[in-house]
């Protein structure tokens, strides 16, 4: 269709109108739609990593519009249209403009202004990468706004339904596209690794359906669907035709992508500026880790944050970077210091190790069976892990509940303990709660370091021993207990 034409057919339709019934599905469905979306914007805003990872926006002063700082700028259609028919000319999307896309601009422009002005930051951090990730995969670089809309650029969002990251991966289609979920990592949340799946999953839907606005609302709503809405319109081919029969959300969904091309390309017009995010992409890079470190000890080593940390790895579920050769990413200027000292870094967290009498965490992979009055919760809280991990690594949700006899996979951590300054390197680990058993080293005494909360009775009785002998063994002279302090416990004989 011509740019001409295009042109046209919107300029009629925003003549003419809809009919009442129309407006009334109208509104409805861009309501909904816009409350998923709106509450995605919301979340980064009180997402707390980002309330060190930027300043302020600033105002630019010297603005080519010559805005007032507080000044919300609004516009006609024909402006709209006009700018949104200059993106079209250079996209293979059909970037139309309607009163569904109209409705999306208004969310973005004018209702939830620093939401944008922090993604438009964000997009600093992770845009050269997706367009450097579609080009290799040969797919159009607009498909970069649909972050946007799926997680406000927010790395380790979240939707009800379970799904993760930039891209919204459910489990199930993570693990399609070799997107691993353990109690350590989500890669799903790994923002390089997460997008090579989406480019590879876009370009699988676009050799189904041959439309890229198809593709969107499939991405969306799921091959099954459209077909199933190709079907019922009577084998209509397109977007629009089919949208009548598409779910709420999704017919909503591609109005917020063209929205978004919209605002992402004309920001400036509406006097929006991005925050200034902590780094951009090209003042990171990556390093290999081979030995397991956790972000404490990565921060003390090459005296970084583990705000910092967290901010440039999401995919890290508890502040740790497994063994066995992970990525890292890190500020460029801390590249040099990890490699240049890598070893030395290893040694020094593992003499430390030793000294605090403890060991490497390990992860297990245990089956428990569901019984009788047993719940999610009651299970999380018995292996230490959460509701949401139990369910993301057991795909349970409506349809495929938790109920007695089923078999439950559960990943638990294990810290080993180590004596300390023993060069023998005799490892024990530490009793779970859950389990009640003893492991102990080639010595008769195990060793526990105090966490959080714990007490001379809770530890006691953790480890079958009396309060007044473990106080006696460890010359304790008063309660009180300090987190990181080692304990020296006499193992009993199973």
């Amino acid at each position: 269709m011509n740019l001409t034409k295009k042109i046209c057919i919107a300029v009629t339709v925003l003549t003419f109108g809809l009919s009442s019934k129309a407006q009334q599905d109208t509104v409805s469905t861009t309501v909904d739609a816009e409350f998923a979306i709106a509450d995605m914007l919301d979340s980064l805003s009180t997402q707390k990593m980002f309330a060190t990872a930027f300043s302020r926006p600033t105002f630019n002063k010297n603005n080519k519009y010559k805005f007032a700082e507080d000044s919300v700028p609004r516009y006609d259609d024909y402006t709209y249209q006009a700018r949104l028919a200059k993106l079209d000319a250079l996209s293979p999307f059909d970037l139309v403009y309607n009163a569904h896309v109209k409705s999306f601009i208004d969310l973005y422009t004018v209702r939830k202004r620093e939401s944008v002005s922090r993604m438009l930051g964000m997009s600093q951090l992770y845009y050269p990468m997706f367009e450097e990730v579609m080009d290799r995969y040969n797919i159009p670089l607009e498909l970069k706004h649909l972050a946007v809309i799926e997680s406000a650029l927010i790395p380790y969002a979240r939707s009800r339904a379970g799904a993760m990251g930039l891209w919204q991966f459910m489990y199930p289609t993570g693990k399609m596209y070799n997107l691993n979920v353990t109690s350590y990592i989500d890669q799903r949340c790994d923002p390089y690794k997460a997008t090579v799946a989406a480019a590879e999953y876009l370009k699988s839907l676009y050799t189904m359906f041959g439309d890229w606005q198809m593709v969107l609302a499939a991405y969306n709503a799921g091959p099954g669907t459209i077909s199933k809405a190709i079907r019922r319109s009577g084998g209509k081919k397109t977007y629009w035709e089919i949208r009548p029969y598409l779910p709420r959300e999704t017919q909503g969904y591609v109005p917020a992508f063209i929205a978004a091309n919209y605002v992402m390309n004309y920001c400036a017009e509406h006097n929006l500026y991005p925050a200034n995010p902590l780094k951009t992409y090209f003042e990171v890079d990556t390093v290999i880790v081979k030995e397991q470190m956790t972000f404490e000890e990565i921060s003390q080593a090459l005296n970084v944050g583990s705000d910092e940390l967290l901010y440039f790895n999401p995919q890290y579920r508890k502040n740790l970077v497994p063994s066995g050769g992970h990525s890292l990413c890190l500020p460029k200027e801390k590249i040099a210091l990890f490699l240049s000292k890598e070893q030395e870094i290893y040694a020094a967290i593992e003499d430390k190790r030793k000294e605090n009498g403890v060991g490497l965490i390990t992860e297990v992979k245990k089956v428990h069976t569901i019984r009788q009055g047993e719940n999610l919760s009651t299970i999380a809280r018995k292996y230490g892990c959460t509701v949401a991990d139990l369910k993301t690594w057991n795909i349970i949700n409506k349809k495929n509940g938790a109920y007695p006899g089923r078999k439950l996979t559960v990943y638990v951590r294990e810290q080993k303990t180590v004596s300390p300054n023993n060069n023998n390197n005799n490892v024990a680990t530490a009793a779970k709660p859950e389990n009640k058993q003893l492991a102990q080293n080639k010595t008769e005494y195990i060793y526990h370091k105090v966490k959080g909360g714990e007490t001379y009775s809770s530890i006691a009785q953790k480890y079958h021993v009396t309060v007044n002998d473990l106080k006696d063994l460890n010359n304790a002279t008063s309660s009180n207990l300090q987190i990181g302090q080692t304990l020296k416990i006499k193992a009993k004989e199973e």
